[in-house]
């Protein structure tokens, strides 16, 4: 396909049929595929030739989607995975293992900050989290000799922190390892982060990207950009012989552009399994065909009701760089020119309490553990996706007992805003 621009992409990038074939991406529902000879199937296994013998690894309905994410991102490899947390688990654990260290912003999702900080230290992977606004200094002094990545979030989930991409991908260059950023809030039609220096970009496609609470699902997208021979001490796994898959060095064999994903499928799709169903991958594409008509309109919704609530006497502090007295709405300018996201986070004074009664008292946006979607919905996340944490983990991460994290949907911006409002009428 020609390089378009990200509008037409969203529609028709990832899949070009042929004379005669389908004008929707197929579904390929099937576990296994035949083929004539042993032969035949033995050079896939021995990545020869690309095609596809287990789902469980690789489907072909998988990958046209996978391609559309890569192209949106401007990437050179991708894949589909079960869901967002999957994508970030497989993102490091592709390239750290244990005895390793890596350098993570403390401002992230609360299920994320879970897998690094609790499961993922069981495994031995130790991470050091810093401020997402943090100095040049304190950043560089996170890192160790066996740090191996750095992660953030472009945009940060609830507490809507906007990271300096250009900052934490120059750090992590500097010490020789690359940078994943996750950027499920900004999608790929408000900020390309491959553009300012990101290595790797992961997603929860289940967000924006589906955008009508319809399928879970992940991906990782490849910029093809980081060395992996020049750093080949460090990364073992992509610059050694991986006795597992017939002695194959996947830096030398595929290179930059395709060493990555390569042995993220060949070697981690193959032991955890946890590929997107062919189904819920066609769903994501009905929803990447309408992304980029969608984001503005929870973008113009977004910062609507930004700025009732930072009006509003109720409202002890809004969270959304969209308003020109956000702490982050300089860096949004150089990140998020066009727009960050549909999601405002807002404190009430009153508390907790406070904060429970207005949710209760919400007649058009549902109570749900869930974000970036068709429909408003709302969540507490000290009661909810951040239970787990402890309060001063909760303030690391930019999140109090009376935030509460507001998804503005498709709907008419003066709904949303007359339901706040009456809801926060019932608040004392």
């Amino acid at each position: 396909m020609a390089k378009y621009k990200i509008n037409t992409t969203c529609v028709q990038g990832g899949y070009t049929p042929g004379n005669g074939e389908p004008r929707q991406i197929p579904i390929v529902q099937s576990t296994t595929f035949k083929y004539n000879t042993s032969e035949d199937m033995g050079k896939l296994f021995d990545l020869e030739a690309s095609g596809y013998f287990y789902t469980r690894l690789q489907n072909p309905t998988n990958d046209f989607v996978a391609a559309k994410i890569c192209e949106l991102e401007g990437g050179t490899a991708a894949m589909l995975t079960s869901s967002g947390q999957a994508a970030n688990f497989f993102s490091i654990f592709n390239i750290a293992s244990c005895g390793d260290h890596v350098v993570a912003s403390s401002s992230i999702y609360g299920g994320t900050f879970n897998l690094f900080a609790v499961t993922m230290k069981k495994m031995g992977i130790d991470f050091t989290f810093v401020a997402p606004d943090c100095t040049e200094e304190e950043l560089n002094a996170a890192f160790r000799p066996n740090t191996k990545a750095v992660f953030g979030e472009t945009i940060a989930n609830p507490a809507l922190t906007v990271l300096d991409i250009e900052q934490w991908a120059n750090a992590a260059h500097a010490h020789g390892v690359p940078f994943i950023i996750d950027n499920t809030f900004a999608t790929p039609v408000n900020c390309r982060p491959i553009e300012w220096g990101a290595d790797i970009v992961t997603h929860s496609t289940t967000k924006y990207m589906d955008g009508h609470g319809a399928a879970v699902g992940g991906c990782i997208v490849d910029s093809g950009k980081f060395d992996w021979m020049a750093h080949a001490d460090k990364f073992p796994g992509l610059c050694t012989p991986d006795e597992s898959y017939h002695g194959i060095t996947y830096a030398t064999k595929f290179g930059n552009a395709g060493a990555f994903i390569t042995k993220a499928t060949a070697q981690l799709m193959r032991d955890f399994g946890s590929i997107q169903s062919p189904q819920n991958a066609f769903i994501l594409n009905l929803g990447l065909e309408s992304l980029h008509v969608r984001m503005a309109r929870h973008c113009e919704n977004g910062q609507a009701v930004a700025e009732f609530l930072a009006k509003h006497p109720k409202i002890e502090y809004v969270n959304y760089c969209g308003l020109p007295g956000d702490k982050y709405h300089k860096v949004a300018e150089k990140y998020l020119p066009n727009g960050s996201c549909g999601v405002v986070s807002f404190g009430l004074k009153g508390g907790r309490k406070a904060a429970e009664v207005f949710m209760k008292n919400l007649k058009l946006a549902a109570i749900e553990t869930h974000v970036a979607d068709a429909r408003s919905c709302c969540l507490h996340p000290a009661n909810a996706t951040h239970r787990q944490m402890t309060d001063e983990q909760l303030v690391a991460c930019g999140i109090y007992p009376n935030l509460v994290r507001f998804s503005c949907g498709l709907e008419d911006k003066e709904d949303l805003i007359s339901d706040i409002s009456q809801a926060l009428d019932k608040v004392e």
